[in-house]
This record gives structure tokens, sequence and C-alpha cells, in this order.
């Protein structure tokens, strides 16, 4: 090795700037940003700094040689000309960490063997001796970067990345909250010039959501002077044979010196949090990183308040949790974040979109294009002092009289609030009367607010802790294309801002829905959609539930919840991506379902065609259904129908009652069983309005093109005196009276006496007809079967 040294330090896409500004001041020298990652230095002093205090690297390499890797030989050839007696002592351990590939070398894997094999061979001809593979914890991790038909080769001198601190390994188990990475963490602060605010007494700063903790404990530790790398026990270069020992120790003494100076220095922290276990992440952020701060979260209103009257304030706000389909989230950490951080002089945030910048009522001085993952997004940078006045608040009264000011995008907002709390009075008290706890409160009442808004409430089945759960299901139309999209999201903004308020239910148990005017797919194809590989929650993946812990005890899915309606519980769940479970307005339907069965004679046999999760099923098995059939595609949807069921204590018991579930295309299915014998006293078929599953054997289903020759085939599947319930939410349906008539098939209109009171704004959210077998003139009916 020379006296001169070449190293580079690699960092997140969009680093490389602060990262090159951070290397420069700490003293390195010739510090230049490349792409992914910075070069600098020439004494091995400058890499153990970089270790040690940088907050942005990620790892720290020391170039050892650029050499040929145009083919597999010359990359070989390369390696084995390099002196590798002079990296790795005799008995270390070594791991390959291949990056990059080319027109010959296509396969990182096989770069890393053919690495390994030229380092084994050239250490074999020179000691006689082979090192051993250990790439868990390595003496020594050679790092190979291609590019083109070169190869760069190095030393990874920092072993694990420099972003694990060593304070998060206490986290325990899965996080309550998304932790923001400790590097991302220091890229907002330094994007915010807190490097600037510690210079000065008592410098302050304020967090609305501070990534589970960790922007405040990087904030306290650059305050604090304390160095990023003073917990950390095992270094990359501990095994390298061109380690100086003396050298490091000087470093390491200098930073603890710096930081007991400094332990004692005043820092004002205000923060605040509605996530739940906030708090506690960041008192054990904090107590992990060997720093008594005492540090609470409060009132997004007390954090402004509390910026009044100083300067050299920086506010920090983490939105880098909030996915862009997280419409309720946005809108609630929105809200928050625009109100604490007001008034600092610098506001700084890490977002997916530009929304906060209407949020927070101007444009960023400065941006940064990152990824969170594999999502883009930015660091946002603002001078608080040219942000224009607040935004528009609405007053509203929340569930317990109190009034409340939300800011919100959108002045006409203030109407959609008035016009809910109104709706919201009269639907409580028609539901109290009713005794219905799962009910549509708002249903497109002003075209300009186009949603609906459902609420749920937790079964009395379940013990009340701190009052039952409450939950609200906005589904939204998309946008027509005349209307600007930003202008459509900022009112939905606004909605799911105030709704949460008006009606007393946490913003964390809010969840949208976002429909579309197309044919699209039911939610039975959506869910079949989502069976074959389409990402969902791991805590809410269909057909996936908890085991007993007891005889007859029902498991619940994860992340589902029970409800009640009719006497009945059923398992909703509005993490998933289709339908929560229960079609509201087939309530009154569902009634009527248990009613006729009370009257059926006989057998008392019931049929449920794309029954989903098997509400009307079970309404048929109160109803005194001796032998139920639940007919669906899905077998999620089927898991859920029988957990419903047995939940309500309907399961089989000897001969005499029987429940089956039949997984199949219904239209098919419906076909082959006119062959046979089988038949119903009732059948309720609610039928998709359109479906295009693979699994069809007509490969789509179109419930107006389609619907004559199912309502004559379900028809034919019932008894003498039997009847159907055939429904549809196709706005626009027509039935062909006509050619049912002709083969003996009466249709009754029932729509209006199964439209529930809570949905009397929208009396075309379903059709539903009663179904009936006739006698044609001079002909037997079953002639016609």
């Amino acid at each position: 090795m020379t006296d001169k040294m070449e190293f580079f330090a690699t960092c997140p896409k969009g680093f490389e700037q602060i990262l090159s500004d951070e290397l420069s001041a700490l003293g390195i020298p010739h510090v230049r940003p490349l792409r992914g990652q910075v070069s600098f230095g020439e004494e091995l002093a400058d890499a153990y700094r970089a270790c040690l205090w940088s907050r942005m690297a990620s790892r720290v390499i020391l170039v050892i040689g650029r050499i040929d890797a145009s083919d597999a030989d010359a990359l070989y050839e390369g390696l084995s000309q390099m002196a590798w007696e002079d990296h790795v002592s005799l008995g270390a351990t070594i791991a390959i960490d291949a990056h990059g590939t080319n027109d010959q070398l296509r396969n990182t894997q096989f770069v890393a063997l053919k690495s390994k094999d030229a380092i084994v061979d050239r250490l074999m001809s020179r000691r006689g001796s082979r090192p051993m593979v250990n790439t868990e914890r390595p003496d020594v991790s050679v790092v190979v970067r291609l590019s083109r038909d070169r190869a760069t080769v190095g030393i990874d001198l920092s072993g694990a990345p420099l972003f694990r601190r060593g304070y998060e390994s206490a986290r325990s188990g899965r996080a309550p909250i998304a932790p923001l990475r400790p590097d991302y963490a220091a890229a907002l602060l330094a994007s915010g010039g807190w490097f600037r605010s510690v210079r000065h007494d008592s410098p302050t700063i304020a967090a609305a959501y501070s990534g589970a903790g960790t922007v405040l404990v990087e904030a306290a530790a650059q305050a604090l002077d304390r160095a990023p790398g003073l917990l950390r026990a095992r270094w990359g270069f501990d095994g390298w044979a061109g380690h100086d020992q003396k050298a490091w120790e000087s470093l390491l003494d200098e930073a603890r010196e710096r930081a007991e100076r400094s332990k004692d220095r005043k820092l004002t922290i205000l923060a605040c949090e509605t996530r739940p276990g906030a708090e506690a992440s960041l008192r054990q952020e904090l107590r992990a990183a060997g720093m008594r701060l005492d540090v609470s979260l409060v009132a997004p209103s007390d954090v402004a308040r509390g910026l009044e009257h100083r300067k050299g304030t920086l506010a920090v706000c983490d939105l880098s949790w909030v996915a862009q389909d997280e419409v309720a989230q946005q809108a609630s950490a929105l809200a928050v974040a625009s109100t604490a951080v007001r008034g600092a002089d610098t506001i700084v945030a890490i977002t997916r979109d530009q929304t906060i910048d209407a949020a927070l009522g101007g444009v960023p001085e400065a941006t940064e294009a990152v990824f969170v993952g594999q999502d883009p997004a930015t660091i946002r940078t603002y001078d608080g002092r040219g942000l224009s006045p607040a935004r528009e608040q609405v007053n509203v009264a929340d569930r317990d009289g109190r009034q409340r000011h939300i800011p919100v995008f959108v002045g006409a907002s203030e109407q959609f609030a008035r016009r809910l709390a109104k709706v919201w009075r009269q639907r409580r008290k028609w539901a109290q009367r009713e005794d219905v706890s799962c009910y549509r409160i708002y249903d497109t009442d002003l075209p300009d607010y186009a949603v609906t808004i459902d609420l749920f409430e937790e079964s009395e089945l379940i013990p009340a802790r701190n009052g039952r759960g409450r939950w609200l299901l906005v589904s939204e139309y998309a946008a027509p294309k005349d209307v600007d999209p930003n202008l459509a999201r900022e009112r939905l903004l606004d909605v799911l801002a105030i709704a949460p308020v008006v009606i007393g239910v946490e913003p964390q148990n809010v969840f949208v829905r976002v429909r579309t005017h197309g044919k699209g797919g039911s939610q039975y194809a959506s869910e079949a959609k989502a069976n074959t590989g389409e990402k969902c929650p791991r805590d809410a993946r269909p057909g996936r539930a908890r085991r007993a812990s007891k005889p007859g005890f029902v498991p619940l899915a994860p992340g589902a919840h029970l409800v009640d309606e009719g006497g009945l519980t059923f398992e909703v769940n509005f993490s998933l991506r289709h339908d929560c479970g229960i079609f509201l307005d087939h309530r009154e339907a569902r009634s009527l379902v248990r009613e006729m069965m009370k009257q059926t004679q006989g057998s008392k046999r019931f049929l449920n065609l794309f029954s989903y999760t098997g509400t009307a099923t079970c309404y048929a098995a109160d109803g005194g259904a001796k032998h139920t059939t639940t007919v669906d595609m899905s077998r999620p949807s089927l898991e859920w129908a029988k957990r419903n069921m047995e939940r309500n204590g309907f399961v089989n018991e000897g001969r005499d009652v029987a429940h089956e579930y039949v997984q199949a295309d219904v239209i098919r299915w419906v076909s082959e069983q006119r062959r046979t014998k089988n038949r119903w006293d009732l059948i309720f078929c609610d039928v998709p309005t359109f479906s295009n599953s693979s699994r069809m054997r007509k490969g789509s289903w179109d419930v107006q093109r389609d619907h004559a020759e199912l309502i004559i085939g379900i028809s034919r599947l019932l008894t003498r005196n039997g009847c159907a319930i055939f429904s549809c939410n196709l706005r626009r349906f027509r039935p062909d009276v006509q050619k049912l008539q002709k083969v003996g098939v009466s249709l009754e209109d029932i729509t209006q006496q199964t439209i529930p009171e809570d949905f009397s704004r929208n009396t075309k959210v379903h059709h539903a007809y009663i179904v009936r077998r006739t006698l044609l003139p001079g002909r037997d009916a079953q002639a016609t079967a």
C-alpha cells in the first residue's frame, strides 16, 4: 500500500451532496460527490473519522485497485495480481460483497465466486494455506463493484452499515410504528441546518412525527456532540491486516472527551405524535442511546406555542410512513403537522408527495429527491417566516360537544362540515331508536363531496375496555377527468380530517376506498387477484386465522373485528383491498331472508349464491333453515362465511342440520345442479355487476347481458312452492321480463322495501326481485325445466 489512500463512502440516492458537505465539515480532504457515493481522503485517519462521525454514510470503503473486468478471466487475473497478503492476516476469514453486472458478468453471485477463487488462490500460492469464508461475520469483507468493463476493488472498513448506530437494537419484537432510519433522520436535520442551530446556546427543535424517535435521538446526539459511532462494538477494520489501532484509539479518546464536555448542555425538544406507541418508542430510543433527556409528547398547538419568541428554531416532520393510498392517515398527519411546525424559522419534511406544500401554505426553498424503500420521496425545506398565514379553519363540535378548529385546504369544506354534523345528529337518533350499530351516515349529500361515510361499532360480545371500537369507512368515486385531481385530493383530505372529529372516531380507525366508474371487477374478482400475488397487509391477509385456543372458540382472522346486526355477529375487515365483509345496503334484504325462511314449510333448504362472507346464510339459519348451501368462487370468502356461521352457533349437528360450503363458478354450478335432484325452498343471489375471473367458464360475466339465463337456471332449482331473491347493484339494470315470462318465470320488484332508511337518498343502490316459477298455459311447468 502507498502512503496516500483513496476511500469512498456509500449513501442512499439523493444524499450525495449533503454527505459531501458533512465530510468536508469534518475536515476530510479531497471530497468529491459521485453517484450513490462520495470519494474522499488520503490518509487512513480520514476513513476512521468518517466511520466514527458520519451520520449519513452507509459504508466506508478503502479502494485498493481498479482492474479489467471485461470477462471472468480478466476479473480473476486482475484480482490474482493484488497483494492480498497485505490485507488478510493468517487465519482470518473473508467474504465477498459483489455489486453490478456487465455483458459478460451477468450474475453477482458468479462475480463473488470468481473473486473469492482469485483471492484464495493468491493466498494459497503465497502462504500455502487457504482462508475460510464467513459470510456472517468475516474478518475482512472485500468489495467488488462492476461498472461496464472495469471493477473497483476495496476493503469494507465499516462492517455493518453505519446507519446501524446501536441504539435501535433495543427495539424488541415488531415495532409498534415504523421507525425512520437514522441516516434519513440525519439527512433531514442537515437539510434543515441543525448543524448551525447547535452552535448556539439552548438550541430548540420541534418534531411532528419523529420517526419513532429517531429524528430526536439524532438531533440530541448532534447537539450533545456525541459521535454516532460511539455505541458500535464491532467494525469492519478490526480484522483487517492494515488496521492502525493507535490512530483509531486516538480518535475514540477525542470523541469521548467531546461527549463528556457537552453532556450537560441544555436542549429544548418539542414533539407531537398521534400514532399509538410513539412516546414509548421515543423514550426507549433515548435510553438505549444513553441520553437522559425528559421528553414528552404534547398537543400540536402546544408545540406551536413552544416555538413562539424563539430564534433559530427547526421543525422536522417525518411523513415517510404515509403511503399515497393511505389518504386517511395523510389527512390526520397533515392536520397535526401544519399546526405543530408553524412558527419555526426553518421547516424540513420528508414526504412521498407535494401535499404538504398546500398544508403549510408555501413552496419549499429546496428539495432533494430520495427513495423510501422502493418509493420515490422528497426532502423539502421551507423558510418558516415566508409561509402564508395558517390554512382556513372550520369550527365543528366533537362527539362530546366541544368546539374544535380544523384546518382545511378548501374553504367550501365548511359547508360539508355543517352538512355532516346535521345528518350525523339525525342518523344517530334513528340508529339508537332502531337498534342499528352499523349504518351509513353521509351519502354524497353535496355534489362536490362525492363520498359515502359508513360507521361500524364493535360487537357487544367484546368486553368494553376503554369504550367499544368504532370505525369509519369512507368511499369515494374517482373524480371525473374535468375535475382538477389536486382539488379532488384536497377535498378528500378535508373530509378525512373533519369526519373523525364530528363522529368521534380515532383517526387511525378511518379507512378509505376509492371506487372507479368503469366496469372493473366485482369484490370477488378483486379478492381473487389479491390471492394470486397482489400485495396486502401482513396482518390482514384473508384466510389466515389464529388457531383456536380452546374447544368451541371461533378464530378471528388477523386484522378483523366483530360487529352486530339483527341480533347476529359478523366479522369485518377494513384492511383488505375489497369490501369489508358486509354490505350495509342489504340489511333489509337479509331480514327478509330470515322472515321468509321462518314461513317456509317442508325441508327448509336454503341456497346462497355469490355468497361472499355468508351473511345471508346466517340470517337464513337464524330463520330456521335446516340445510344451507353457500356457494362462492373465492375460498377465503367461504372460510370467512364458515367463521360467521360458527360464531353465531350454526354448526353441523347430526342429520337434521347440515351446512355446506362450495367453492365453484356459480354460473357453471347452477347449470350442473339443474341436472340433479337437488332443490331448495329459498335462494338468495346477490350477483356482481361484472366479473372477468379466469376461473369462469365463459370468461366474463355481465349482469345486464347474462342475468336472464342465470335467473332461469335459479328458478329451476326451486321446490314447487319455493322462491328466490335476486339482487344486483347496477344502477341502470333492466330485467328482461318478457324473456323470463316466456319460460315460466315471474319477477316481483321488491327494491323499495329492501332499501334501508340510511340509504334512502340513493334508492338505486341496488335492485331486488322475488323470483318464482309459473305454469305456462297449456304446458306443464316440469316440462320447461
